[in-house]
């Protein structure tokens, strides 16, 4: 079903706020942040490119940008600068992030034309931003197990997402792994979340779809959406059984964006699985 009928040239980075009970997600190339009320739709517009949210508290968002980490007052509206995200790099932009299970926070780079190696993963975490992962394409698939024990990322135009180990601290407790090939697959791998039993989700750009692989990367299902350009999922819900997803327009002819108008739009399924809280950020 559809969420909300906005177009979105680029959605991404849903992210379910478990105490607000309230979804926001991004158009990444529209410059704004998009919620909803009930029937309400909310926006709030930017100057630069968001990408990607974790939540502080229940009225303040960590959100990246194209040169920055701020945080957002939801309730008065207003950006503070946290820490400098490749500021002085003009040809690149935030992309995929998510908060990590000690706090911190991951936020990929990439380059404006997705130019192949401009980018890299970063994680921001006791108010250090500390380079994880370069160089890498188009950063994506950032999410990690129930116990903590890996993360994983993409690099979507490889068509591979990795897996690394993780320490105590949230650190690389060694290299990052090949897990899930999709190199002989049409979509290419974008957005991931993990689910309360380890269920790894990972929407797939050009395939239309979600699609769930388990703790061995074996492919398990997926649910198809009416926009072919799937982009990023997340669960919420009051019982966080629905699956959220975004999309874009990206990239589609002026023809096939007339010839379906899902195209952008986000999306809600409603009892796929069940997802976990995301973990509330530490600065």
């Amino acid at each position: 079903m559809i969420f909300d009928d906005r177009h979105c040239t680029l959605g991404e980075g849903p992210l379910w706020h478990p105490v607000r009970e309230q979804l926001f997600w991004f158009d990444i190339m529209g410059k704004r942040l998009l919620s909803r009320e009930g029937d309400t739709p909310l926006v709030w517009e930017f100057d630069e490119h968001v990408s990607a949210a974790g939540w502080v508290d229940r009225d303040t968002l960590l959100i990246a940008s194209d040169r920055r980490l701020l945080t957002l007052d939801l309730k008065g509206d207003t950006c503070t600068t946290v820490c400098p995200l490749e500021a002085d790099n003009p040809a690149t932009r935030s992309n995929d992030g998510r908060a990590d299970p000690w706090g911190g926070f991951w936020i990929g780079t990439m380059g404006l034309n997705a130019e192949p190696g401009a980018g890299a993963i970063y994680r921001y975490h006791k108010g250090e931003l500390r380079t994880l992962v370069a160089p890498i394409s188009i950063p994506n698939a950032i999410c990690f197990t129930p116990d903590a024990g890996h993360a994983h990322f993409a690099d979507t135009p490889t068509g591979t997402i990795w897996r690394v180990a993780m320490d105590k601290d949230g650190w690389f407790a060694g290299e990052p792994e090949p897990w899930v090939d999709l190199t002989d697959w049409d979509g290419r791998p974008d957005g991931a979340v993990i689910d309360a039993e380890g269920v790894f989700w990972n929407a797939q750009f050009g395939a239309g779809r979600v699609a769930a692989y388990d703790a061995r990367g074996q492919f398990v299902r997926s649910v198809t959406l009416t926009g072919s350009q799937t982009t990023c999922p997340a669960f919420g819900g009051p019982d966080l059984s629905t699956l959220f997803c975004t999309s874009a327009q990206e990239g589609l002819d002026a023809a096939q964006i007339n010839s379906n108008a899902d195209h952008g739009r986000t999306f809600a399924i409603e009892d796929v699985a069940t997802g976990r809280p995301e973990p509330q950020i530490r600065l």
